[in-house]
């Protein structure tokens, strides 16, 4: 595997022709289309298949997938132009195996109303899918947001385990402080809430409960692990799988890696599994910054190495762009959201070569508009293979049990040829292909 970073006149077809790989490869490795233009400073990931397959006449994906041995929803993650095909073609070549080094889990995040092409693309590479659909009442109440009978049907058909995902934050990232400590405060409360879960989990057929918990800290942690032994014995009674979802809030002052001190020995004990996850919205009220930080999540680990066992640790991956108008006032400014994509075409678009920051491993650049008046200021941080490959090497140097990935309704392909190309992605169920 190679991380190439475009150059100036570097094309599709002579980055393809320089690495001995097709332009249709290079293109679908990367989620590209033909007539992308490629921006200087843009990273691009190269791999290379230890067994390929030329299509013969009368071929089909399951007839290829018993010749070799494996299955035909890995042929699928091998090669991701056939999501959404109904035939092969004598003469396509199809890679059939890379040099998996590990298997690890994957946690994908996602609305209730994806969209189903978005979810047909994705499925193939995750083992959960947490449906961020649920919050609840002060008296411990369930809300549903949206109907998930479809996204749950449809995880199923691909192996994959969907997970009911409660959060006292609002759809918008908002936390209702109030409900929340009525929640932990009141046991009759609670212990309605915990009731309405159980009911939901087999009445909507999820494979367990992740739940999401964005204030976690010092002061209130006896709050929230008497909660979670409470909780783990009932889904664990009823055999539920049952993770947490948490933001570390991690940050760098006075020259060290600053965290809130929680009991992650004593909070893991209460669950299958904790996903350590600095989860982004669709705006951010700043100050302008790095969407992840390898340099800080690799020392946070680092400290957790001795309370927080590696087998229930899951590494989140934020996917997002933000662009931020210079200079931050505090209170004022807020960054707007972008895809990924986007943030590599506007870069495009407004002629700015690709930077990237080697403490943080993220890239960033920088640009002005000019309307009416003086022209303002912008800077886009946002992530790429770089990021993703610095994060996926944290995960193998701790031998943790996987990756989350915040949120699968925006569609990464590189990130998704990386861990195909890596790992064998466990499935817990078996898929309908």
């Amino acid at each position: 595997m190679e991380i190439y970073i475009v150059q100036p006149g570097d094309t599709i077809d002579s980055i393809a022709y320089k690495h001995g790989i097709t332009a249709y490869k290079l293109i679908a490795d990367n989620g590209l289309d033909y007539s992308h233009n490629l921006v200087p400073g843009q990273a691009m990931i190269i791999i290379y298949p230890t067994i390929t397959h030329t299509v013969q006449k009368g071929d089909t994906l399951s007839s290829i997938a018993n010749r070799y041995n494996t299955e035909a929803m890995q042929i699928i993650r091998n090669n991701p132009f056939l999501y959404n095909r109904e035939y092969i073609y004598p003469g396509e070549s199809l890679a059939i195996r890379y040099s998996h080094q590990n298997r690890i889990i994957t946690n994908g995040y996602t609305y209730a109303f994806n969209k189903e092409d978005m979810l047909v693309r994705t499925l193939p590479y995750l083992t959960y899918l947490s449906v961020f659909n649920y919050g609840t009442t002060n008296e411990g109440e369930l809300i549903t947001y949206d109907d998930d009978t479809n996204i749950i049907r449809l995880s199923k058909a691909y192996g994959v385990a969907p997970m009911m995902m409660l959060s006292a934050l609002t759809q918008k990232g908002e936390v209702n402080y109030d409900l929340l400590y009525e929640i932990l405060l009141n046991e009759e409360y609670n212990t309605r809430l915990m009731e309405n879960i159980l009911r939901v989990l087999k009445e909507k057929g999820f494979y367990g409960l992740n739940m999401l918990i964005s204030n976690m800290n010092t002061s209130n942690q006896h709050l929230y692990l008497t909660l979670l032994e409470k909780e783990a014995k009932i889904l664990f009674d009823e055999g539920f799988y049952f993770t947490i979802t948490l933001n570390p809030q991690l940050s760098f002052t006075d020259e060290q890696i600053s965290f809130e001190e929680l009991n992650y020995s004593a909070i893991s004990n209460h669950v299958n599994s904790i996903t350590l996850l600095q989860y982004t919205w669709g705006t951010n009220p700043g100050p302008p910054a790095p969407i992840s930080s390898e340099f800080l999540l690799r020392g946070f680990i680092n400290n957790l190495t001795t309370s927080l066992p590696a087998d229930k640790t899951v590494i989140g991956k934020p996917l997002i762009a933000y662009d931020w108008e210079l200079p931050y006032v505090p209170g004022r400014t807020h960054a707007l959201s972008l895809t990924i994509e986007r943030a590599v075409a506007l870069a495009k678009e407004v002629g700015s070569v690709i930077q990237f920051d080697e403490i943080s491993q993220t890239p960033y650049f920088r640009y002005s508009t000019s309307n009416i008046g003086p022209p303002i200021d912008h800077i886009v941080w946002f992530v790429d293979i770089r990021s993703i490959d610095a994060l996926v090497k944290i995960i193998d140097d701790y031998q943790l049990s996987g990756s989350g990935i915040w949120n699968i309704m925006i569609y990464y392909q590189q990130m998704w040829t990386l861990l195909n190309y890596k790992y064998e992605i466990l499935k817990l169920l078996p898929d309908q292909f």
